[in-house]
C-alpha cells in the first residue's frame, strides 16, 4: 500500500529516506511523526535506522542502496559507518565511494537487479556500484535530465518516470529495467518524483500534497494492492496449506 507522510512541513520523502527490500534509512531529525509511519509499516521485517551522512539530513539524497548493499558518499564520517554497520542485516555490504558527483541519490537509480546511471558517472563508481549492489549498470537520462535519480524512481515490480518522458523513452528505460514504467508526479504535480517518494515491492510512502489520484497511479504501476513481504507471503501461504490440509 500507498502511505502518505512529511518530514517537518516538508514533502520531499525521498529526500530525508531511503527504502529498499532489506532496509529503510530515516533522517535524524525533530519529528517523531516521521519515524512512526515508517516504523508502523516496517518495524515487524526490517530495521528503520535513524541516521544522518557527512552530518546532512538529506539521507535519501546522499546514498544509494538496494537490498545487497549500500553505497554512502566519501564524506560520510567513520562514525556514521560504524552506525550504519551495527544496524543493517549483515548481508548487506556499505561501501563509501570517492565520486565527484557525491548526492549518489540523485544521480544513480537503481533496484535489486538494475541501475540507472548519470551519464558522467566515474568509472570506478560504475564498477563499485556493480559489484557491491549486484546490479547491471546503464548509463542513462529520463526526460533529456541527467539527474536519473531524481526524476525517476523504481522497485522490482515497476516503476515511475517523469511526466515529460517520451513514450519511445519509457518503452527503452522499461526494456532495460524489465518493469512497466508509467511517466507521473507526486505531491500534487511534481514532476521530482526521486524527492518526492520511496518505494519497495510491497510499500511505498509519498509525500502528504500527494493526490488520491496520483496514489491509485503510485499503487497500480508498483502493484502495491495487497503486496506483502516475501518471507511474510510465504508463511502466510504455509499457513494456508497446512489449514487446508
Amino acid at each position: 500500500m500507498a502511505v502518505r507522510a512529511q518530514f517537518e512541513n516538508s514533502n520531499e520523502i525521498g529526500v530525508f529516506a531511503k527504502l529498499t527490500n532489506a532496509y529503510c534509512l530515516a533522517a535524524i531529525g525533530a519529528s517523531e511523526t516521521f519515524y512512526s509511519v515508517f516504523q508502523g509499516e516496517l518495524e515487524e521485517v526490517m530495521p528503520v535506522v535513524h541516521t544522518s551522512i557527512a552530518g546532512c539530513r538529506i539521507v535519501g539524497r546522499l546514498c544509494v542502496g538496494n537490498k545487497n548493499g549500500l553505497l554512502v558518499p566519501n564524506s560520510t564520517t567513520d562514525q556514521e559507518l560504524q552506525h550504519l554497520r551495527n544496524s543493517l542485516p549483515d548481508s548487506v555490504i556499505i561501501q563509501r565511494v570517492e565520486e565527484k558527483l557525491s548526492a549518489l541519490g540523485n544521480v544513480i537509480c537503481c533496484n535489486d537487479y538494475v541501475a540507472l546511471v548519470h551519464p558522467d558517472l566515474d568509472r570506478e563508481t560504475e564498477e563499485i556500484l556493480a559489484d557491491t549492489l549486484k546490479v547491471e549498470v546503464f548509463r542513462q537520462t529520463v526526460a533529456g535530465n541527467v539527474l536519473v535519480g531524481s526524476y525517476c524512481v523504481f522497485s522490482n515490480r515497476g516503476g515511475l518516470v517523469h511526466p515529460k518522458t517520451k513514450i519511445e523513452d519509457q518503452d527503452e528505460l522499461s526494456s532495460l529495467l524489465q518493469v512497466p514504467l508509467v511517466a507521473g508526479t507526486v505531491n500534487r504535480g511534481s514532476d521530482v518524483v526521486g524527492g518526492g517518494m520511496v518505494v519497495n515491492d510491497w510499500c511505498a510512502f509519498c509525500g502528504l500534497d500527494t493526490t488520491s489520484t496520483e496514489l491509485s497511479v503510485i499503487e497500480s504501476v508498483f502493484k502495491l494492492i495487497d503486496a506483502q513481504p516475501s518471507h511474510i507471503a510465504s508463511s502466510m501461504r504455509d499457513a494456508l496449506v497446512d489449514s487446508l490440509a
